[in-house]
């Protein structure tokens, strides 16, 4: 291994190779950043990928960060490095951590913030051994096998096609009835401020197949909840099998009235419409929600379906992002606010409970107070149940930081931050007072925080439901048995407050 490292120093180029590098390489032959496996294999057995014959030595446990695609991420890296020989510890307490550190304790950053910060991560942070980006998983036994030889590891490239469809995550808590499938990753949208397509990649999607045996399994496994997830989960569209035809301009761009995209239609193929009604016919007592999608990818075939199916959740997550036409056009989201509110009406036409969400940023580049102010009247014309408010952060590489000056002061950014939360609190919290007195039909999720004698769950519309006393029900014979995570009950609402309802 000394040898091989003294020939072959690991090396990693921050921005990539430069001119000057090339012309370098026209000279001399340069080890390769991400070797193949033929390069590897004069100091790296098959063995050495597959831990055999020291299970329990090699363990590893999770920290994870950030949103649902990376909960999801977590579950196909648990499965990869399951069959590879691994075994995963819940906790680290003091017997583990002993163990760890007699057998040396190593360090990987994966996902989206791995390949964003891979520099600083690995030649700046001396305590971390691996760097894998979202489309490396599948190497990782490679790379680990690398540092158990003594060296670093990076792979970061992303891929065009890498959706992980044979791959059946492997979900640890055993009393969850609730799951993620991931059904498309990366995204074409290039909003301006978004770091999400250098970090993820260029969308693609899973075959409607794939997708619907993990359906089906999670069925047969007893799960009453799954949301479908990507980074543009509704311009999902499986390309396998181009039977559909295109049969109006309308469905030809795919985009509602009013927006539009700085990338070429796609044409043919299975939508997302199409995925959603396939997956929702399976079992209908498993409630299908999805996120995060793009208001340009609503259809009415979607509304229509949603008000079809009673297994498929009245809450519909419509990033707005901004209330100003100025400040949408420079994040190049592609629409108008008046475009915005009118795919708004058209759902509450069709479905006039639906429970809305929404994200929004706080201090965009050349935001002004008329702005904000517009932002903010959006925010009380829609009534949202609940919005994720962030200040701006300027990201690199982005559009943003190439063409836009980011100029609204931190002390502004925060104080519009304040504002925009409590204006959707207000709104959410008249919405829910509205919820009072009537009965809702609530998916037990598992004990509640507040209380041990206490069930948490969530009503069609995602809010929050507290069922008090839920154990006493039982003692009192009110009920035959315990009520456990995946039951149904109709609860009557009595107290309503921001987040929640009991």
């Amino acid at each position: 291994l000394q040898a091989h490292f003294t020939n072959y120093p690991f090396v990693t180029y921050l921005d990539g190779p430069d001119l000057k590098q090339f012309l370098l390489d026209l000279k001399t032959k340069k080890p390769k950043i991400f070797p193949d496996k033929k390069d590897t294999d004069h100091y790296l057995k098959a063995s050495d990928y597959i831990v055999e014959g020291i299970k329990g030595r090699w363990i590893f446990h999770f920290l994870t960060y950030g949103c649902q695609m990376n909960v999801n991420d977590v579950e196909i890296v648990r499965a990869i490095l399951i069959s590879n020989g691994y075994v995963e510890t819940q906790s680290l307490n003091e017997q583990i951590m002993t163990r760890l550190y007699a057998y040396s304790r190593r360090s990987y950053v994966i996902g989206c913030m791995a390949e964003r910060l891979k520099g600083e991560f690995l030649l700046l942070n001396k305590n971390v051994d691996v760097v894998a980006g979202p489309d490396s998983y599948r190497d990782l036994p490679r790379l680990l096998a690398v540092v158990r030889g003594g060296g670093k590891a990076l792979n970061v490239q992303l891929s065009l096609e890498e959706t992980y469809a044979d791959i059946t995550p492997v979900r640890t808590e055993s009393s969850s009835k609730t799951a993620y499938i991931s059904i498309m990753r990366g995204c074409d949208n290039m909003c301006s401020y978004c770091i999400v397509p250098y970090t993820r990649g260029r969308e693609r999607s899973r075959p409607v197949e794939s997708i619907l045996d993990e359906v089906r399994q999670l069925s047969d496994q007893g799960f009453k909840q799954i949301t479908f997830l990507g980074q543009n989960v509704n311009s999902y569209l499986d390309t396998t099998k181009l039977t559909f035809p295109v049969t109006s301009s309308v469905k030809e761009n795919r985009l509602v009235a009013g927006f539009n995209t700085i990338y070429k239609p796609k044409l043919g193929g299975r939508t997302f419409t199409t995925l959603l009604d396939e997956a929702s016919k399976i079992n209908p007592e498993i409630r299908f929600r999805f996120t995060s999608p793009h208001p340009k990818d609503f259809p009415l075939e979607l509304i229509e379906l949603i008000f079809e199916r009673n297994n498929i959740c009245n809450q519909i997550h419509l990033p707005a992002q901004s209330g100003s036409n100025s400040v949408l056009k420079r994040m190049r989201r592609g629409y108008t606010v008046e475009a915005y509110i009118s795919l708004v009406e058209s759902i509450r036409k069709l479905l006039p409970e639906v429970s809305f969400t929404s994200d929004f940023i706080a201090g965009f580049c050349g935001e002004t107070e008329e702005d904000h102010k517009q932002t903010l009247d959006l925010i009380s014309r829609i009534g949202y149940s609940f919005c994720f408010v962030f200040p701006y952060s300027m990201r690199n590489k982005t559009n943003a930081s190439r063409s836009l000056n980011d100029d609204v002061s931190a002390e502004i950014k925060h104080r519009r931050h304040l504002e925009l939360a409590a204006a959707f609190r207000e709104q959410a919290s008249i919405l829910n007072q509205r919820l009072n007195g009537t009965t809702q039909l609530v998916l037990l999720e598992g004990r509640s925080r507040r209380s041990p004698n206490d069930l948490m769950g969530r009503i069609d519309g995602g809010i929050t439901a507290i069922v008090k006393d839920a154990f006493d029900l039982v003692k009192s014979g009110k009920l035959g048995r315990n009520l456990e995570s995946g039951d149904y009950i109709a609860m009557k609402v009595n107290i309503s407050t921001l987040k929640i309802i009991f």
